[in-house]
Parts: structure tokens; sequence; C-alpha cells
């Protein structure tokens, strides 16, 4: 594909960043956000559209400000498995940090619909180059999510579903808007890899428990602590790699401003 939200009309207007949605934006040095303001582009994320295709080169990137990302990865079979989710909190492209020049996954919008905040790998390329800052927030990022993935493997391997489950929601619950999560059962199964009927085995055991209400199409979350008991230590290690290595640093630095509170 051309690149993220490719088709769609951006504004033309840099963002200031005290209104940007984004955290790791906001978490940057005010003379850094100058570095990249001039090449950032708000675009809609609509629920469903495809971001990256594997094996496609790395053209642009993106700053979710509201909305959910998957990456996903596509076996030779055609299986499609979650590894991983963003929003707000982190960004879309960074294989790219790492020195590949392709996506190694698909990137899909996922729940509900956001914006994002696009810049060219060019412009981010030279952005790096003129700030080490602005390249050290990415990659301490980037290491989190790495944990989280991480945790996806060894919950894959140990886990019941109902756990597994639980978790993926307490993924969802931080990213979106409310406690209304849009998804269907083709997308539980992509996150789970299991059979239909383990997930509605699962989903039954933790509405009988008070955490989800199931709908058609929906689920909301009732109690977010029941959840947690169920998520149990699939859940928690990745979201404190985060604070720690990029809140924290942000804030021991004097970097942080007020709306990239967590």
């Amino acid at each position: 594909m051309a690149g993220i939200a490719s088709g769609l009309v951006p504004s033309a207007e840099a963002p200031l960043q005290k209104k940007v949605g984004n955290r790791l934006l906001q978490l940057l040095a005010p003379e850094d956000f100058r570095l990249l303001a001039p090449g950032l582009q708000q675009v809609p994320l609509e629920p469903g559209a495809v971001l990256a295709r594997a094996g496609d080169p790395i053209e642009d990137l993106c700053f979710p400000e509201a909305g959910v990302i998957g990456f996903v990865d596509v076996l030779d079979s055609g299986q499609r498995l979650a590894v991983a989710l963003t929003g707000k909190e982190g960004f879309v492209g960074w294989p790219l940090l790492l020195g590949n020049d392709r996506w190694p996954h698909e990137a899909v919008v996922r729940a509900e619909r956001g914006t994002a905040l696009r810049i060219a790998a060019a412009d981010l390329r030279d952005a790096m180059a003129a700030s080490e800052r602005i390249r050290t927030v990415l990659l301490r990022y980037t290491s989190s999510l790495t944990a989280q993935m991480t945790r996806t493997i060894v919950s894959n391997l140990i886990h019941p579903v109902e756990r597994r489950t639980a978790r993926w929601f307490l993924l969802y619950h931080d990213r979106v808007s409310g406690d209304e999560i849009v998804i269907t059962h083709e997308e539980l199964g992509v996150m789970l890899g299991v059979r239909r009927e383990s997930i509605t085995q699962a989903l039954h055991l933790l509405e009988g428990e008070g955490a989800l209400k199931g709908f058609r199409g929906r689920l909301m979350v009732r109690d977010r602590q029941v959840l947690e008991r169920f998520a149990g230590e699939t859940y928690g290690f990745a979201e404190a790699e985060y604070a720690r290595l990029v809140v924290g640093d942000a804030s021991d630095a004097g970097e942080r401003s007020d709306a990239a509170a967590i």
C-alpha cells in the first residue's frame, strides 16, 4: 500500500504540542517536538482499516491520538494471529528504528474510530538525526511493546483461554475511550488462536463472573478488577515497563507535560 492511511485527506496545519493526543509526542521536550511538527499531519482512523501490510515498504509512520491499533502476524497458511496492541501511548512504525525498511506484520485499526498524526519515514529520520532524544523516547516505547509481545507468547504457551481472554480485554480497555469494546468473534479468534467454541466458553465464564456483558458485536467491561484477577500475571508487566522506561524517564528529566499523565 502507499502508506499509512493512504487516500485520506490530512490536516494541512502543523499541530501544537499542548493539543496533540499522543502521549509520546506530549512527553517530548518542546524543542524536539518542534523538529517533528512540520511533518505531522492528522488523519482519521476507521475500524478495520489496514495501515500496513507485511512486506510493504515503511514509507510513513503514525502516532495514534485515539483508537486501537492491532499488530497481526500472517502465516504462510493465511492464518492471522494478534501479537500486540497500541494506542495513544505509542506509535506505529517501530520496526524502522530497528533497521527494518519493510513492515514485518499487519497493522489494523480496531475497536473504535480515532485519529493519528502521520509522518513520512524520511522526516522522522531527519528529526532523529538532529536529536538523539527523539530516538531514545521511541526506542524506550519499543522496548515496552516488546515486553507486551513477550508476555503474549508466554501467555499463549501456558495459560488457559479464559485468562488470555481477560488479558486481551484489559489491553483493549486501556486504550478505548470508555467501557464499550466493539469486537467480533473473528477478531477474538485472531487474538486467541482458538476455536469459536473455546471463545464462547471463555466469554460465558467471564460474563458469569460479572466481568463483562456481551451484546451483538460488542462487549461492555462491567468489573475491571475481576478481569485483572482472571488475567493474573499475564497483565501488568509491559504496562509497568512503559511507566518505568517512558513516563518515568521523561518525568525525571522534567520534560513531562501535565497532559501526559496516564
